[in-house]
């Protein structure tokens, strides 16, 4: 698989980017690790295109996946796919509708308004990942600032829910922004689509996912990212995923997260994995 991810001049705050171009004699499935991000899938390629899996649902083409995805599938001998990372609070003033971030899906013309074809059609009219990634930071950035951002103490509560890595009581977040517990709550479910303590969770589960990913024992993982234990992390990996510790730390969506979207602006612009 061949990954590709922006330059520096074409990142936005809030939003990740990269490029996949896959030459497969079959389709695949790859289950997709629950993350704290929107994704919004545009499919690129010829022929049958991929196919997304989520509860039960099936979609062809181009989608927009909650923080709870399924299974995602990419079909035929050459697949192109660019994939835009959300974090919930940009998802809520980039999408017509923002889905239900417990783990719907939607074709992305559902929830991009009536722009989505010509947004497709751009993107296909060139081959070049650079302006790939030019095209989506200025549809995406345009939409951005044309549209009203969730409330400041909403924003700011999702960004410490990040930066604590899910280890801030909800009770800290509501005397940071000047709220009470029940109207953050309130704020925060309606807003961004999601509970403070279910998004507590996801950011947690997300750092203890790459931890078990880059070979920390799982006995480790519970005790740094503030388990009560590892049956307590176990139970946490089992409700997100449906599967053990070590199961996920295999999990092929997990092993090009480091490729796919580096943390540092320091990685080379294009790898293969």
């Amino acid at each position: 698989m061949d990954i590709a991810v922006p330059r520096r001049s074409n990142r936005l705050p809030g939003v990740t980017m990269a490029g996949f171009r896959q030459r497969l004699p079959a389709p695949v499935d790859i289950a997709m690790v629950a993350h704290p991000m929107v994704t919004v899938l545009i499919d690129l390629s010829e022929g049958e295109g991929i196919v997304s899996e989520s509860h039960g649902r099936r979609e062809r083409g181009s989608v927009v996946i909650g923080l709870m995805p399924g299974e995602l599938r990419a079909g035929g001998r050459v697949g192109e796919c660019l994939q835009i990372r959300l974090e919930p609070d940009v998802a809520a003033a980039v999408l017509d509708a923002s889905p239900d971030l417990n783990g719907t899906m939607a074709p992305l013309a559902d929830v991009w308004g009536r722009d989505a074809e010509r947004f497709e059609d751009r993107l296909r009219a060139t081959a070049s990942w650079d302006e790939r990634f030019g095209i989506a930071a200025e549809v995406v950035g345009r939409r951005i600032h044309a549209r009203t951002p969730v409330a400041p103490e909403v924003a700011h509560s999702w960004r410490r829910t990040l930066t604590s890595r899910g280890r801030i009581p909800v009770d800290s977040l509501a005397d940071e922004v000047g709220w009470d517990r029940k109207r953050l709550w309130s704020r925060f479910r309606s807003q961004l689509g999601i509970s403070p303590k279910r998004a507590m969770r996801l950011v947690r589960f997300d750092n203890a996912a790459h931890l078990l990913a880059a070979g920390h024992p799982a006995a480790g993982v519970a005790a740094e990212c503030g388990y009560a234990d590892q049956s307590h992390l176990n139970r946490e990996v089992k409700a997100f995923t449906g599967h053990t510790p070590s199961a996920v730390a295999v999990a092929p969506w997990l092993a090009i997260d480091d490729v796919a979207w580096p943390a540092s602006s320091g990685r080379a612009h294009e790898r293969s994995a």
